[in-house]
């Protein structure tokens, strides 16, 4: 796996300010407000920063929160896995493993088979339609 590594003023100049503050600041999105939550076309989702390939339209499920969410990653070495102690509570922050942009939050609250909720933040992801 090649990691992708740039200075802040690199990903400052590539993402426009939502982009980075959600990527690179961890930040998140307003619930119903992102561009993927409710797209339903075929396709890959990829990666705001760096076009690493992340989830398949066929693992997208409507959760009813409001994020595109996932039961599962298209290759489970593209994304990291951390704790979040942020805002008083303990979750699963989802990272892509090649460039470390923050894409959301993982949840045991997902469908068969996996019973995961991949929670990731529109912003934080770039769609290629199916050809």
């Amino acid at each position: 796996m090649n990691k992708i590594s740039k200075s802040d003023a690199q990903w400052r100049a590539e993402l426009n300010p939502d982009e980075y503050a959600v990527a690179r600041q961890k930040g998140t999105e307003r619930p119903f407000t992102g561009r993927y939550w409710n797209t339903t076309e075929h396709g890959i989702y990829r990666c705001i920063g760096c076009g690493t390939a992340l989830f398949a339209s066929d693992t997208k499920f409507d959760a009813g929160c409001g994020w595109p969410s996932y039961f599962e990653p298209l290759n489970p070495d593209n994304v990291r896995e951390e704790t979040d102690t942020t805002h008083g509570m303990v979750r699963t922050e989802v990272l892509c493993n090649i460039c470390d942009s923050h894409l959301g939050h993982v949840f045991p609250d997902g469908p068969p088979p996996t019973g995961l909720r991949y929670c990731i933040n529109s912003v934080s992801l770039k769609f290629e339609p199916a050809k």
